[in-house]
């Protein structure tokens, strides 16, 4: 047995080789390997006190490519993410094992056909997880209940329970995870549209392998309570050092570009606006920059802004009738960035395009005082072809609540306009993210005006157009605080907004759904859509035919979108 960095024996066994690799313990771990009826077994000690990966290499040369088999205590597959040169499976079974100290653990054991190939074997801590190489990741309860048709081909996992039970058809075609129950409860005011006891009534048919699994444990993001993801997407405090652990993690670092939105300092009528650019250095986050470009400007009018910023507009407003409050937005015409950052001398100095620097983050913040009914916000438009960055991809993320306003990331410039428009097909996108507050899509029949009347499905101002989003989506929602029609979430149909009559209009959504907070601006509970029963008070929508689907690309390593939370299992 032969010892190396970090305490790694090699067994040999046949053409098989297991190597063991795990940091130091107090004591040592069973790693081996059984062969019969033309599968070989490999087991290992697992627990409750750590996660392990099982690995599988040809060659122990420097540039060896290992392949994910499986994990320990977990026992969930991982196919719905990539690793280096494979992809992981599900852990056969476990079975109870008694260590020499005659204290209790278990022994995990994964089998595979026998090969005459020289194999090596071994245990590895898990690697980071992007969030959105899940279908849906949930942090806290994720409630499928009521939801329409919907197929997902993704990964789905809560940090919580899940509850299903639909009139519609579900399907989970991976895995589904949960920390802890799955059940079936009427909520939303139901009448009995199935039988929670009986899970043939609730319509949800589970084709992973395996098909779901409760009590698992967390996967989250190392250091970090889970009542603050939250901060994330805020503005850091001013002693916070951006290389600290916690201001690494931030997207306000993170962005090459910041945009901050205040009231005027010397208190004049328009406010004042602040771009900072900065670029990463050494591997650094963009914030450690020590020379930012910074463009600033004090009272900063439509005419300023015209001249100087043309992508910003600062005096949209519009209601909202599901918060009841009005909406101070800062705009941002996506079309017009990127022209603006391709061709402005000062980002061109400090993100040079012939060097392949490129703004892929951009972080928005409208900080402006506001009274209890108004609701600072922030508003992309135009946002079908998102800057070209030789396809590193493009995120905006904002402390407030966001709203898009027609189709976004649907096209690039080799292909026709919105190319990726009304089809699950995202060939012709680039790797996008949002994050936010909140999440609120407005069709491309929006008018501002419309915001301002009491909804009612019967007048033909409040439809809606079809329309389609191609980007993960990490925000927040207003959890359910009971059962009935007044305090439900709105389910995961509902993470994304809407404001209109969708009625006989399509929504597509490529996406993966990423729910890590509680929304703390947009705060106001979900109302069921006009007609439904029980009557909602104040109506605001009426629901599309919803078209909501994993988009594959992001389980390619290099489409991954930019500044996307990394997740590890066991925290």
């Amino acid at each position: 047995m032969i010892f190396i960095q970090r305490g790694l024996p090699f067994l040999l066994l046949g053409c098989a080789c297991l190597v063991q690799s795990l940091s130091a313990q107090t004591y040592q771990l069973d790693f081996r390997i059984t062969s019969s009826n033309n599968v070989s077994t490999i087991y290992w000690m697992g627990g409750a006190s750590y996660l392990l990966v099982l690995q599988t290499t040809t060659d122990l040369s420097p540039a060896a490519t290992w392949t994910n088999l499986a994990t320990d205590q977990q026992f969930v597959s991982l196919n719905s993410f990539p690793a280096t040169g494979g992809y992981a499976v599900y852990t056969t079974n476990q079975v109870l094992h008694h260590l020499t100290t005659n204290t209790l653990t278990y022994e995990a054991a994964f089998g595979l056909p026998v090969t005459n190939q020289q194999q090596f074997f071994r245990l590895s801590p898990p690697r980071p997880i992007p969030a959105c190489c899940f279908a849906v990741f949930y942090n806290g309860l994720l409630e499928f209940s009521q939801c329409p048709t919907m197929v997902l081909n993704g990964r789905v996992h809560a940090e919580g329970p899940v509850y299903v039970g639909t009139t519609a058809l579900l399907t989970f075609n991976a895995p589904v995870t949960m920390t802890s129950t799955l059940s079936a409860p009427l909520v939303d005011g139901l009448s009995p549209n199935w039988t929670p006891s009986d899970p043939g009534t609730w319509n949800a048919t589970f084709n992973g392998g395996p098909g779901y699994i409760t009590n698992t444990s967390s996967i989250g993001i190392p250091g970090l309570s889970r009542t603050n993801y939250h901060f994330l997407i805020e503005v850091p405090p001013a002693s916070e050092p951006p290389l600290s652990p916690t201001g690494q993690l931030r997207l306000f670092n993170q962005a090459q570009m910041i945009l901050l939105v205040t009231n005027d300092i010397n208190g004049a009528t328009n406010p004042m606006v602040s771009l900072q650019i900065q670029a990463g250095i050494h591997g650094a986050v963009p914030a450690n920059d020590p020379l930012p470009a910074i463009l600033y400007y004090t009272n900063a009018s439509p005419g300023l802004l015209r001249s100087n910023l043309s992508f910003l507009s600062l005096t949209n407003t519009t209601f909202d009738q599901r918060e009841g409050k009005t909406n101070i937005f800062t705009q941002l015409d996506i079309g017009k960035f990127a022209n603006w950052i391709a061709t402005n001398l000062t980002v061109q100095a400090k993100l040079p395009a012939v060097n392949n620097q490129y703004p892929t983050i951009l972080y928005v913040a409208d900080r402006r005082n506001v009274n209890v009914k108004q609701l600072a916000s922030v508003r992309l438009v135009n946002g079908a072809q998102l800057p070209a960055n030789n396809n590193l991809g493009f995120t905006v993320a904002t402390m407030n609540p966001l709203y898009i306003l027609a189709n976004y990331n649907t096209q690039t410039a080799s292909s026709a306009a919105n190319a990726s428009a009304s089809t699950a097909n995202t060939t012709y996108t680039v790797p996008a993210a949002l994050m936010s507050d909140s999440l609120t899509i407005l069709s491309p029949n929006w008018s501002d005006d419309q915001g301002y009347a009491a909804y009612d499905n019967s007048q033909s101002k409040f439809d809606a157009a079809d329309m389609t989003i191609n980007a993960a989506i990490i925000t927040g929602s207003v959890a359910s605080t009971g059962n009935s029609g007044t305090n439900f979430s709105g389910g995961i149909h509902n993470l994304s907004r809407l404001l209109e009559d969708w009625s006989a209009k399509n929504l597509w959504l490529n996406t993966s759904f990423i729910r890590l907070w509680d929304s703390n601006l947009a705060t106001n509970q979900f109302r069921n859509p006009q007609g439904f029963n029980p009557i909602p008070v104040n109506p605001y929508y009426n629901p599309p035919t919803r078209h909501y689907s994993f988009d594959l690309n992001y389980l390619d390593p290099a489409k991954i979108p930019p500044g996307m939370p990394s997740l590890y299992l066991g925290y």
